[in-house]
């Protein structure tokens, strides 16, 4: 038998609903007041503040090194909060985020992670104090707040830190209780303490009169708000809505590619987000006219994110759709729920800056009191110091004759006049401070200490002068933390169409019609316009203060298919509808893109001849290095983007290419200066591998430097522009000549032969360095894109050229001329 007694089991019978209704508001108790939502007056919840103050104990300021956050974490969880390490570890994490707070409070080392990403363990990462902490725990050393005991009643921590910050509406909150939730925006701090002020000054301040120092929130990375009304709701009410849009702006990323580029991101929106979403929507439909997107986003240029748009779609519409269906544009609801005397209350921007005001008033009446006090308590020391070394000696003396320490200290009060703790002050001093020097200093301190205590006497007498001091350590925090604001606000709210209508949108850019301009120095220029205006006129500053040339010009409309002939005989397709526009009554042609570039030419020696449409009338006519000419009919051809259209001989290059029909003339100019004109008839079209037939007969060591077709309405009008030069000399150290003459004093002659001497040669002349033939006044342009002057008068078919000033490397056709403007007009534009 057991000596062991029976247990006695005890059993109480408890009602359920009563039970589960006293334990259920137990926890929400626990999860309101101790868990989620934030005290009113420093902005904190329960574990920042702990963590906050925690630190500051371990002395971990900003000027000291960081130390392993699962340091912290554990003494934090050992001596304040009696919950997981997980909790507390994720609340510093937060703490430490810039892309999370706008003023950070940790200063971490290590990876905090990022919007998509969460940090490396507590053990990986290492913190300290961030500058704007010390203004939230600055004075706890003199009594500005009260102190509770900690969970197991062995340590004490502060109930609601002193918080020169207004660190509620600066750095927001969010959390989720029971019953109740709270989300509040950031705001900037200069413009915050701005408003405090303003509100210290004139308490009767209205949320509008408020709204003049804060008018928006202003998120940590940036971003647009768009429409205030809903933050005017939230400022008066507690509650209210607005709609945050990324920064993005319309950048060209090759010549024949415009992409959209995003900057800044709605709050708390990652770049692996918004790219998950941008896919989801081409998958399912939702969103057309995009190719791809990359995360160009590093520590240098920060937040890029490229999103590249498809030929011929509108960026700007393609913005739109991506509003719509992604998270670029994004809502935040606001809830402003804290703390207030312990309840939880909804509060409005006014109330808010008020609780926070009142708080600040506290600390300072407080602060000044305790430092009253101590500074009286000093006082009062001081005097009886002075009274002892007066007479030092009696002193001395009274001490050495008493029996013991309390008979001395009873001899010293009775004798000099002290206080016993005046007294007892002097029996601890040491005799090195019994001298004169040290009179002198204690003098020194008295007087200090009574204007310290005059002026904190009249600090606490005066509730304005309180006022002044909060005020002034307000504008001492913004000065030291603020920053500039980051997000943009706009009144106008954001466009919100129906499904229905969404559908409708054209991401297209339209079919209009347009014209294309090649210059001579390889710029592409469209001017979009409309039919029945036509091209208008280009007016007179702009014509002369651009003097480039016009090598090529087509009508068209922005989304068909064009040509581009190179040197090599290739044809390379590609549409307008990325050249960049300009106004059709001021063309500028260095505004233009370079063609080059435009259609991803590879290599430098290859250069563009000709832009033409590709319709199944058009043929094109080339003339070679060599003087090779060949007609080429661009009907029926492969949708391939690059053709062979002529099949050129070792050492050949196309010279030019023009767009000719049986009615026109083709034309030759030679180094020699032969030009050789004969109709183009006399060329019947061949197949694309085909290489050509004889075009002019050419002397030897002469080469064709200039091909062109003139059609019968432009050859009573038509120039012969060419210039002369020496070869024996080097570049640049002599001059050339150059003449301009009528095309109509050439004669016509038949397809391979000589053609007739277009320029005399002066003395030392051996060649013609550049030419043109065509409609219009010729401009001609130096190595380096100035303006040449060619001899304004025409000159006789064989004549000799006039002196140039300057050599010009390349000559065009004028652009009044090439969009059939009638240059008379010019000055009623």
């Amino acid at each position: 038998m057991s000596d062991n007694p029976t247990p006695i089991e005890r059993i109480e019978d408890v009602d359920i609903s009563s039970e589960m209704q006293d334990s259920f508001l137990e926890y929400a108790y626990s999860v309101i007041y101790a868990r989620a939502l934030p005290d009113a007056r420093d902005g904190l919840k329960p574990v920042q503040r702990r963590i906050l103050y925690q630190m500051t104990d371990m002395g971990l300021r900003p000027d000291k090194g960081h130390v392993k956050s699962a340091r912290v974490v554990g003494e934090v969880m050992g001596k304040l909060h009696p919950h997981g390490d997980a909790s507390i570890y994720d609340a510093l994490v937060r703490l430490a985020q810039g892309f999370t707070l706008r003023v950070p409070l940790i200063d971490g080392h290590g990876n905090f992670g990022s919007l998509d990403d969460g940090p490396a363990a507590a053990r990986y990462t290492e913190a300290r104090l961030a500058g704007a902490a010390l203004a939230m725990t600055d004075n706890l050393d003199e009594d500005v707040v009260d102190l509770v005991p900690n969970y197991d009643n062995q340590l004490t921590q502060p109930e609601v830190l002193p918080s020169a910050i207004p660190n509620l509406l600066v750095n927001g909150a969010s959390g989720i209780a029971v019953g109740m939730a709270t989300n509040m925006a950031p705001h900037n701090l200069i413009e915050v303490v701005q408003g405090a002020i303003y509100l210290l000054n004139k308490p009767s301040a209205t949320v509008d009169e408020l709204m003049e120092f804060i008018p928006g929130p202003d998120l940590p990375g940036g971003g647009t708000i768009v429409g205030l009304d809903g933050v005017k709701d939230a400022y008066r009410s507690g509650r209210g809505a607005f709609r945050t849009r990324a920064k993005v702006r319309v950048e060209q990323l090759t010549p024949r590619k415009s992409g959209l580029i995003v900057m800044e991101l709605p709050y708390l929106v990652g770049p692996e987000r918004v790219i998950e979403k941008i896919k989801d929507g081409v998958d399912s439909k939702k969103l057309s006219g995009i190719t791809d997107v990359v995360d160009l986003t590093d520590r240098k240029n920060g937040l890029r994110l490229v999103i590249s748009i498809k030929t011929g779609f509108n960026p700007e519409a393609v913005l739109e759709q991506l509003y719509r269906y992604t998270p670029l544009e994004d809502s935040f609801s606001i809830n402003n729920v804290a703390l207030v005397r312990g309840q939880p209350q909804t509060l409005g921007l006014r109330e808010m800056l008020t609780v926070f005001l009142d708080h600040r008033v506290s600390v300072v009446t407080r602060r000044s009191q305790f430092r009253l006090g101590k500074r009286k308590d000093r006082l009062h020391l001081v005097e009886g110091m002075l009274l002892a070394i007066l007479d030092i000696d009696e002193v001395i003396q009274l001490i050495r004759t008493s029996d013991d320490t309390e008979m001395a200290r009873g001899r010293l009060m009775e004798v000099f006049d002290l206080s016993e703790i005046q007294a007892e002050y002097i029996l601890e001093l040491r005799l090195r401070r019994l001298t004169r020097f040290s009179r002198v200093e204690l003098e020194a301190e008295r007087d200090d200490l009574a204007a310290q205590i005059a002026e904190l006497e009249a600090i606490l007498a005066s509730t304005e002068r309180i006022r002044e001091v909060v005020a002034g350590e307000l504008e001492v925090v913004a000065k030291q933390f603020g920053t500039p604001r980051r997000t943009l606000l706009t009144g106008a709210a954001p466009a919100r169409v129906s499904a229905a209508q969404a559908k409708k949108v054209n991401l297209e850019v339209a079919d209009t019609p347009c014209t294309v301009l090649l210059s001579s120095t390889g710029n592409l220029v469209r001017i979009d316009h409309d039919p029945a205006v036509g091209t208008g006129t280009l007016n007179t500053a702009s014509r002369r203060s651009h003097h480039d040339g016009v090598l090529s010009v087509l009508s068209t409309t922005t989304r068909s298919d064009i040509a581009a002939i190179t040197s090599t005989g290739r044809l390379i397709r590609f549409t307008p509808v990325s050249i960049p526009a300009v106004p059709a009554a001021s063309v500028q042609l260095a505004a233009g893109v370079s063609i080059d570039e435009y259609v991803g030419l590879t290599n430098t020696a290859e250069k563009i001849r000709l832009i033409t449409p590709i319709t199944d009338d058009t043929i094109v006519a080339f003339g070679t290095r060599q003087g090779v000419v060949k007609r080429v009919s661009l009907a029926d051809l492969p949708t391939k983007p690059d053709l062979e259209l002529i099949g050129l001989k070792d050492g050949d290059t196309v010279v030019g290419a023009t767009v000719t029909t049986d009615a026109d003339e083709l034309v030759f100019l030679t180094s020699d200066a032969q030009l050789l004109r004969f109709s183009s008839a006399l060329v019947r079209p061949q197949g694309r591998p085909a290489g050509g037939m004889a075009g002019i007969k050419l002397s030897a060591g002469a080469r064709v430097i200039f091909f062109t077709a003139i059609t019968p309405e432009a050859s009573v009008t038509a120039r012969v522009a060419t210039v002369a030069e020496s070869t024996a000399t080097l570049p640049g150290t002599a001059l050339g000549s150059g003449k301009v003459s009528s095309f109509s004093e050439y004669p016509a002659k038949g397809r391979a032969t000589g053609g007739v001497r277009a320029q005399r040669f002066l003395k030392g002349e051996d060649q013609i360095a550049v030419a043109w033939v065509g409609a219009g006044e010729p401009r001609a342009l130096t190595a380096d894109g100035r303006p040449c002057v060619l001899p304004n008068e025409l000159a006789k078919r064989d004549a000799s050229g006039h002196p140039l000033d300057e050599l010009p490397t390349v000559i065009g056709g004028d652009i009044n001329t090439a969009l059939g403007r009638n240059e008379a007009t010019e000055s009623s534009v």
